[in-house]
């Protein structure tokens, strides 16, 4: 009869080592989460908030002539303005508060067009301040 000897547990045998495949793993995680974090600072967080605050001085020279009754004495409110104003007008401000949350430079002229609006909506034109935030958005304007 003969004799096979079997060799114990973890002697004479060697499994082959994971370490070359953990560092792979390891490499692949790092490169690849590189790229990633490179693509995404590539891709431009502020992509767009020039054309936003360009597409709002559009829609707010598309608003018209504004009426300034700062110095009218008597009723100093304009009783309808057409829709299409007010919408030209929501328009402007909402253009503008988003080139404004994509960049900060563009939060003076979101300002003035807010102050803008809210003396549109309030057909109120002889606030002064409304007219004086009507002027600075304008002048902003011509400035991109």
């Amino acid at each position: 009869m003969q004799q096979t000897l079997v060799p114990e547990a973890g002697v004479g045998t060697t499994e082959p080592s994971r370490r070359p495949q953990v560092l792979t793993a390891v490499a692949g995680f790092v490169i690849g989460g590189g790229v990633i974090g490179m693509l995404w600072a590539l891709s431009g967080v502020n992509a767009g908030a020039l054309e936003d605050a360009q597409d709002a001085c559009q829609a707010l020279a598309r608003v018209g002539t504004i009426p300034d009754t700062t110095d009218s004495p008597g009723d100093r409110t304009v009783a309808v303005l057409a829709p299409e104003i007010l919408h030209r007008m929501t328009a402007a401000r909402e253009l503008s508060a988003a080139a404004a949350a994509a960049n900060d430079t563009y939060r003076p002229l979101a300002e003035h067009i807010d102050g803008v609006s809210r003396m549109v909506f309030s057909l109120h034109f002889n606030e002064i301040s409304g007219q004086r935030h009507l002027a600075q958005a304008e002048q902003l304007c011509t400035q991109l």
